[in-house]
């Protein structure tokens, strides 16, 4: 037996429950079909040893759309999220430390620390980024122009690019290398220091399996400063209760405006009658129909694990075969009794409530890369830890705190033929001694620690290869491009089948605007459809 419905959404992460909020919004009935036992798809806080729960795997805020949460009205029903009093904090080879954030001047006297030069320099770089920073918040909910669509696409392109073509030439020539060259390259020409440039270069290898050297890798930096915290453009900050809080939130909102959610519901395929997809088939056999079905699931696990390969064109299935996915992550939570206490800066501090980031150099980044290249990972890896308990007291017992380290240049598959099942414990373990390297006493605080390896967080979150983006941010898959060209603008290559997750515009990070943007292409095509019925 089968029940249908207006629409249909595969995943209950948020970019599902954001649009399933705008379908119902406007009348349509919706149902979510979620795979896990929990809403949220990876931003959601779990307990994960007795009294200790955290973000599992998404764990800050910044990306969220503003237009989302007002629509949403998420600050009404408990959304809260506490800025960090500085942005990141880097132990450094010497023994020094260089911390960013806390507003411009304190951030330059910080510079002043490795070079005056980068202290000046440091206005200017950070005027360059909100450039082009501003274009991406202009484009962000907007859908792409759609290669195919004759003049449609040509009158959606020249709007979207008028904000470029309207820039200085100086700013056009920062556009360019922010989307063309590798991170080393593009800060290269603004400062001079190593500690400096690897506080800004961390961004571009952040769910990104590449070096700085790597070309392109420019742009993944800037796709982390585009965001805001309480209206504070390039903010970052913790979500109080967890990353969860915010997706238990948004279901509950849509579930008061009528839409099904079904947890535990696992999607074994997508249906199509001749051309156009029809409903999908559960693990359990129960068949659901739907008006339109909505992936929020990424490219690779839509086409090719739950569709069937003839009811895709053939270029389409080549194309998505290319598709480039795994982002070289390893994602471990930990159990302390205690807070880390670092050799360069002793004592309890600002530093443990912002980004703690073990990655002093774009060398150290670089190598990190190629050992994974080689070995699978680096025995010194890089290394990003939050400390949310600092700030939010209900994530652990007293006296004791609650740590995410997310951790990058981790093989997504690992050579030489061995299992990541066999190794994650060991990963683990050059995690730990990493930090431990910083902090001394970090290991011997570890009460507990829960491990989500790069096929750990395929099983669990349906991230192919581990990819926290739902496929690699390169120019050749961004925008338009995202995930085939033709494609782009939310809908798939069957009709009836759209796309609302982090593979599509503008890609990955709780952000939630291809849900608003898909939400609104599939309402759009039913305004045009409903027209036609009614001329004809």
């Amino acid at each position: 037996m089968s029940k249908s419905y207006d629409a249909v959404i595969i995943g209950g992460g948020h970019n599902g429950l954001v649009c399933a909020f705008y379908l119902a919004r406007a009348g349509y009935n919706v149902r979510i079909l979620e795979r896990r036992d929990v809403v949220g798809g990876a931003a959601v806080t779990e307990e994960f040893h007795p009294g200790f729960r955290n973000s599992t795997a998404s764990y800050t805020v910044s990306l969220l759309n503003p237009k989302v949460i007002r629509d949403m009205k998420l600050a009404d029903h408990g959304y809260r999220v506490i800025e960090r009093p500085i942005s990141n904090f880097l132990p450094q080879e010497d023994g020094g430390y260089l911390k960013l954030g806390g507003g411009l001047e304190k951030t330059q006297a910080e510079f002043r620390k490795f070079s005056s030069k980068d202290a000046e320099a440091l206005p200017a770089y950070y005027d360059a980024l909100e450039v082009v920073a501003d274009i991406l918040r202009d484009l962000v909910l907007k859908s792409p122009p759609n290669v195919g669509d004759g003049l449609t696409m040509i009158v959606d392109a020249l709007k979207q690019g008028r904000r470029i073509a309207g820039l200085g030439i100086e700013q056009q020539r920062d556009v360019l290398d922010l989307f063309t060259k590798s991170a080393r390259s593009f800060l290269d020409s603004w400062f001079e220091s190593d500690a400096v440039k690897a506080a800004f270069g961390f961004d571009a290898v952040v769910g990104n399996y590449a070096s700085p050297d790597t070309p392109g890798s420019a742009y993944v930096l800037l796709h982390h400063v585009f965001g805001e915290v309480n209206g504070k453009k390039g903010a970052w900050g913790h979500s109080v209760g967890g990353m969860g809080t915010i997706t238990q939130i948004m279901a509950k909102v849509v579930a008061a405006m009528g839409v099904e959610i079904s947890l535990e519901a696992p999607v074994a395929s997508v249906l199509v009658d001749g051309e156009r997809a029809v409903g999908v088939k559960l693990e359990s056999g129960e068949e659901v129909m739907g008006g339109v079905l909505i992936a929020n699931v990424g490219p690779k696990l839509l086409y090719e694990r739950m569709m069937a390969p003839a009811d895709l064109p053939t270029d389409f299935r080549k194309r998505v075969k290319a598709f480039k996915a795994g982002s070289g992550t390893f994602r471990m939570n930990v159990a302390l009794d205690a807070l880390p206490d670092f050799t360069c800066l002793p004592g309890v501090g600002e530093h443990h409530q912002s980004g703690i980031i073990i990655a002093p150099t774009l060398d150290y980044m670089d190598r990190a890369f190629l050992d994974a290249k080689r070995d699978g990972w680096s025995k010194a890896p890089i290394v990003e830890m939050l400390i949310p308990s600092t700030i939010d007291d209900t994530l652990a017992p007293a006296g004791c705190h609650v740590a995410s380290l997310f951790c990058q240049q981790f093989a997504p598959e690992l050579p030489d033929g061995r299992h990541w099942d066999d190794e994650r414990e060991a990963a683990a373990d050059a995690i730990i001694a990493t930090v431990e390297a910083q902090a001394p006493g970090f290991a011997k605080s570890v009460i507990a620690r829960q491990l989500h390896s790069p096929l750990d967080l395929e099983r669990k979150f349906g991230l192919v290869g581990g990819d926290i983006m739902h496929g690699n941010l390169t120019l050749d898959q961004m925008w338009a491009a995202r995930p085939v060209l033709g494609h782009g603008a939310y809908r798939g290559p069957v009709k009836g089948l759209y796309m609302c997750g982090a593979g599509t515009h503008p890609g990955g990070g709780v952000t939630g605007a291809p849900g608003h943007n898909a939400a609104r292409e599939v309402l759009r095509d039913g305004t045009l459809i409903g027209k036609w019925r009614r001329r004809g």
